[in-house]
């Protein structure tokens, strides 16, 4: 018969390890253990010894994002990913850096803007991880020109259910045939393996950058302003929403320092409003609500997201990816008439909610699939993703 200190001793042979604490639990599920491995050949050991102890295990970074999604059906192992922190490379005349996924987006953005670059992503939630913002596919305002983490990433090294070490796309020496390990993993939120390292492409930064502010009196006009910039040829970095009531269209415009003045004094003739140096409050920030859900839509269907109220808009109207806030009563009710114009998944809701997190999913019976080929025993982060994934 297997001691209880079991699982706990072979852990603690892989990398630092410890007992769950009630500090630890993830939207009320408390861990069992907690292991924080350092490298990547001690995390792949502590993937392969949780394997062997059929443990379901639920990555944690920062945590800044950890309770978004659905709570896991059990957690047995949290693999803490902060001590994997490490930038491994920072190619500056390639453009390219390749990172740990513990490393805090800001420390790496602090690291490559030494020699004048970037990395274009604007996290929503401060102080996540690289591997944070790859898990959830969270991205800010300025996805409407660079694209999101899944557009900047070229290279990725995952540690799989059974602990194998599978390395795709740029930076690397070994890729995985048939799979597209950056796209599958980008958004997979724990459940198809344990993301360790990432490359991507940077950007240089901008000389200058300046936002244009205007006030809409209404949803329609606030699409009217909107459809005026991107079909403006500006360029512009970003075009966020925020509303109702007032409603506030800002459009951040970069590039070399003799132009942008240009630029946005051209937005503000198109647009009306002013020219400032700082972004609004708002900006880059999710709007707040008991219930917090990623509205995805045609941009044309502004008016009618802002119309389907009550909630708080905003987001990107240049991409037709908006955040809504909204109230605990009557939320199933908004969120149908929400998904009667794109996807609606809510993101944060009270522990005991009922809601449907996801709303109809035409992909899941390929989704299913994934999962079957990656987690055959469906133990990371169970029941965390879609249609219980």
């Amino acid at each position: 018969m297997t001691s209880p200190r079991g699982p706990l001793d072979a852990l603690a042979k892989t990398c630092d390890t410890r007992p769950g604490e009630p500090e630890d639990a993830v939207q009320g599920v408390t861990p069992s253990y907690v292991a924080a491995p350092a490298t990547l050949a001690e995390a792949s050991e502590l993937m392969r010894t949780a394997a062997e102890y059929e443990l379901a295990v639920v990555p944690r970074g920062a945590g800044t994002k950890l309770h978004w999604g659905s709570p896991p059906e059990r957690c047995d192992l949290l693999i803490d990913t902060r001590r994997l922190d490490r930038l491994i490379e920072h190619t500056a005349g390639d453009l390219v850096v390749k990172t740990e996924a513990g490393l805090p987006l800001a420390d790496l953005q602090e690291v490559v803007a030494g020699t004048g670059q970037q990395l274009a992503i604007d996290d929503l939630v401060p102080g996540a991880t690289i591997g944070g913002v790859l898990a959830t596919a969270s991205a800010g305002p300025r996805r409407l020109l660079y694209g999101s983490a899944r557009d900047l990433l070229i290279g990725i090294t995952v540690v799989r259910a059974d602990g194998v070490v599978a390395h795709a796309g740029g930076k690397v020496v070994k890729n995985v045939a048939g799979y597209d390990l950056g796209k599958l993993f980008t958004g997979s939120r724990g459940t198809l393996g344990l993301i360790t390292e990432a490359a991507f492409r940077l950007h240089p930064l901008p000389q200058a950058s300046a936002y244009v502010t205007a006030t809409a009196e209404d949803a329609d006009q606030a699409l009217e302003l909107t459809r005026a910039l991107l079909h403006s040829p500006l360029v512009p970095a970003a075009i966020e929403v925020d509303g109702p009531g007032p409603i506030s269209v800002t459009v951040l415009l970069e590039g070399v320092a003799d132009a942008v003045p240009q630029r946005a004094e051209a937005a503000r003739e198109l647009v009306g409003g002013k020219i400032t140096a700082e972004p609004p409050a708002w900006w880059g920030r999710l709007p707040e609500g008991d219930v917090l859900a990623e509205v995805r839509a045609a941009p044309s269907k502004l008016t009618a997201i802002l119309a389907e109220g009550p909630g708080h808009v905003r987001g990107c109207a240049g991409r037709g990816i908006w955040h809504v806030g909204l109230p605990a009563d009557g939320a199933e009710e908004t969120l149908a008439r929400l998904r009667g114009h794109g996807t609606a998944v809510v993101l944060v809701a009270p522990d005991d909610t009922t809601l449907d997190r996801w709303g109809p999913i035409p992909a899941l019976p390929l989704m299913r699939r994934v999962k079957d080929q990656f987690d055959p025993g469906h133990r990371l982060s169970p029941g965390r993703f879609a249609g219980g994934i």
